[in-house]
Parts: C-alpha cells; sequence; structure tokens
C-alpha cells in the first residue's frame, strides 16, 4: 500500500511482456473486484458512504457507483474489440457521471449488485478467449491504440485502485 492517497495501490503498470500466468492473474484479479469493493464498503452508515475518500475527491457512494461505471463501459469495450475490427471506442465524463443522482444519492447496494453480475458475465468472457484475442486492438481518443491485455492490466488494477480509496479511508477514520 502506497502512503498516497490518490493513489494507495500505486499507478498502473502494464508490463513489457504479456504472460499467460500474468493474464491469468489479471483475470483472477477482475474477478475478485466486487467482493473486494463490497467488502470495502461492507457495514458502512449512510455518513460514512458519503464522506469523501480524501479531500476534493469523491465520496465511497460515488466510488462505488464509478466502479459500476467504468466497467461497464470495459465490458463493452472488450465486446466491440473482440466483435470489430480496431474500433474506435466512445469516451465519457467520469466526473459528471459521478455527479448524477444515482451516483451521488443512489444505494450503494445496487451498484454492488450490478458490479457482482456484470463481473459473472465479463469473467467468463475473459477466461474463453484465447491469447491471440488478447492482442486484438481498439483505438482509444485519448489513449491511442490499445491491446485487450492494456485493457485487462488497466482494468485488474482500477477495481484494487478503488476498493484501496475506500479501505485506506476506514483505517485513517478507524472505521
Amino acid at each position: 500500500m502506497s502512503n498516497d492517497v490518490r493513489f494507495p495501490v500505486g499507478r498502473i503498470q502494464r508490463p513489457a511482456m504479456m504472460t499467460p500466468a500474468l493474464r491469468q492473474l489479471l483475470i483472477d484479479q477482475i474477478a475478485e473486484a466486487p467482493a473486494l469493493m463490497r467488502a470495502a464498503a461492507d457495514g458502512l452508515t449512510a455518513t460514512q458512504l458519503d464522506t469523501p475518500y480524501r479531500e476534493e475527491g469523491w465520496t465511497v457512494r460515488q466510488v462505488v457507483s464509478h466502479v459500476s461505471d467504468s466497467h461497464i463501459n470495459a465490458y463493452i469495450r472488450f465486446r466491440w474489440v473482440l466483435t470489430e475490427d480496431e474500433p474506435v471506442i466512445k469516451t465519457y465524463d467520469q466526473v459528471a457521471w459521478a455527479e448524477l443522482t444515482d451516483a451521488r444519492a443512489g444505494e450503494v447496494e445496487v451498484s454492488l449488485l450490478l458490479l457482482e453480475a456484470l463481473h459473472k458475465r465479463w469473467v467468463t468472457l475473459l477466461r474463453s478467449l484465447e491469447e491471440e484475442d488478447f492482442r486484438r486492438t481498439l483505438h482509444h481518443p485519448e489513449e491511442g491504440t490499445m491491446t485487450l491485455d492494456d485493457l485487462l492490466c488497466t482494468y485488474a488494477w482500477h477495481g484494487r485502485h478503488h476498493a484501496a480509496h475506500i479501505t485506506a479511508l476506514r483505517e485513517r477514520k478507524g472505521w
């Protein structure tokens, strides 16, 4: 764990070379993300859920909603890459999404259930892919050309990153 409240598990690092063992580890991390998020938010009161994880940061409630939103987009991106030739993906304003009522004031349980169901489908898809599938590419308007391996690294990190935001807040607050 890092002492940087913005990056408690460190910044994302993509390997120079992907191996089947590393890919499996990343898929396992994606499979575990909903349980990490549920454990991080478990037992928090409404006031605690509405506490920012850092100064100027999102609330716990918004973080949980953000992970669901982000991973929905990730799942769709994987499906586009697998069914189209180098699709150009659409980005979205994550900050604006986090300010919508369902993210700012919605039930955390709904976001957790959504994340759990989504990850069951996503992991089933990921485990069905062949090695060459992970080399397929997309064009990200902000990041350029990316492979599915790149996305796999990103979202395996992303779930751990945001769960750690919440667990680090809990540790700092003694919750």
